[in-house]
């Protein structure tokens, strides 16, 4: 099971999770420069669609930047870009990147959610490409997402549904005569969860890495927790290119279920209104009463 607290900070010069650690080289040729079939043909799209046309000058928090594509497009937009990954190896090659075609983005290797070196209220936009659901602790990394944005800053986030897959789930397709009917099962949905999630490697083997399950409102917990409320929920339809009968079946499937969630949140200095005695649960599963301090700048 798993324990939402402090994972380790990692710094410069720290190895990261070392089932990344090891497939730092797969994964950044794996995006590139414009995102795997996954990314540009599902995710991707949604989440720039959230994100909008930026100001020139926009201050960028890439959380979770993996191998940066997503910070070089924003900067090649005109964003002035902060990309921050706990793994050492992948910053590497995204620095490799950068030097090859410098566009003035500043990489990071650190814990999201130590992130003490990044002045507060300093950012007008947080972007995290699927990231929390892979970090061992994600309230922090949220935390510090309230904490550097400025007030009505947003942070828009893309994860795995934390509805429909949730690491413990499966496709289940009925035919009958000549009409398919396709479902999701879910089990364990309400429990905190650490698990795993397979990737296959260019030469047929698998390899995996941790994925840690946490349901919707342990989400949106964390985020007001954070000062962050949320203003859109949008669930990924796959476009053509995913759907094209040369790559995975999930595509069709995925349109009856979606298996990817974005979020926009938008950050807000507003004291909490709560009734007389109403209690909430914290993103650990405690019962607490709220205060009106709850929402506000830490």
């Amino acid at each position: 099971m798993l324990t939402c607290g402090g994972a380790p900070a990692r710094v410069e010069g720290a190895v990261g999770v070392p089932e990344w650690e090891a497939l730092a080289e797969f994964y950044d040729e794996k995006q590139g420069d414009t995102g795997d079939l996954w990314h540009r043909a599902l995710i991707d799209p949604v989440l720039f669609a959230c994100i909008g046309t930026l100001p020139a000058g926009t201050r960028v928090l890439d959380l979770g930047c993996g191998n940066g594509y997503i910070a070089r497009r924003l900067s090649r937009a005109g964003a002035r870009v902060v990309g921050v990954d706990s793994g050492q190896r992948i910053i590497g090659l995204a620095r490799a990147r950068e030097s090859v075609d410098p566009l003035g983005i500043d990489y990071q290797c650190s814990d999201a959610g130590q992130l003490g070196f990044l002045r507060t209220a300093s950012f007008d936009l947080v972007v995290s490409n699927m990231a929390l659901m892979d970090m061992a602790d994600a309230a922090a990394p949220l935390g510090e997402a309230g904490r550097l944005l400025k007030s009505g800053g947003r942070l828009v986030a893309s994860i795995c549904h934390p509805c429909f897959d949730t690491g413990f789930c499966a496709w289940s397709l009925e035919r009958i005569e000549r009409r398919s009917t396709v479902y999701r099962k879910v089990t364990g949905y309400r429990a905190l969860a650490a698990t795993t999630g397979p990737w296959v490697l260019p030469d047929g083997s698998e390899a995996r890495t941790p994925y840690y399950h946490r349901p919707l409102s342990w989400y949106a917990r964390a985020l007001s927790d954070s000062g962050l409320l949320i203003r859109r929920l949008e669930e990924p339809a796959p476009l053509p290119e995913l759907l094209s009968k040369n790559h995975s079946p999930q595509g069709e499937w995925i349109n009856e279920v979606p298996l990817h969630l974005v979020i926009e949140a938008v950050r807000a200095d507003l004291p909490l209104t709560v009734p007389a005695g109403a209690t909430m649960r914290s993103p650990d599963g405690h019962r607490r009463r709220p205060s009106a301090s709850s929402l506000r700048r830490r």
